[in-house]
């Protein structure tokens, strides 16, 4: 996994008198099958703090604004994302971390996989350690 697979997705949305309806579907709009959604409100602290073995997700702000870093153990990256007819698509084995959140804040997450603890890598050093093996046997 690089940060070269990171990238903002621009999600469908329709615009009409009655307001705007936004979409996403699985294999269209994000390149992955949904199996699970979530979202956060009412942050009033720091979230993420980890990385995901084989996890994938989109990460939409479907209201106010939040920032999030990335690292994929070599390369970092910053986003602020405030658009909510755009998602941030984050692969599997990227630390992430998302802070600042506004107080209007609501976060959604789209997962590829079913909620599974031990998929997640908690631990700074941990992940350093997971990525540096993964580069030798790549």
């Amino acid at each position: 996994m690089s940060l070269g697979e990171v990238r903002l997705i621009e999600l469908p949305h329709v615009p009409d008198e009655r307001g705007v309806l936004t979409s996403i579907e699985s294999g269209r709009d994000i390149p992955f099958e949904i199996r699970r959604v979530f979202f956060m409100h009412e942050l009033r602290a720091e979230r993420g703090g980890h990385a995901h073995r084989v996890t994938r997700q989109l990460v939409v702000p479907l209201a106010g604004k939040f920032k999030v870093d990335l690292s994929d153990g070599c390369e970092s990256a910053s986003y602020c994302l405030d658009d909510r007819n755009r998602g941030l698509y984050l692969p599997s084995m990227t630390w992430a971390r998302l802070y600042e959140f506004s107080r209007s804040a609501i976060c959604l997450v789209v997962a590829d996989t079913h909620y599974d603890d031990k998929s997640y890598i908690r631990d700074w050093d941990d992940f350093l350690k997971l990525v540096s093996q993964g580069r030798l046997q790549s």
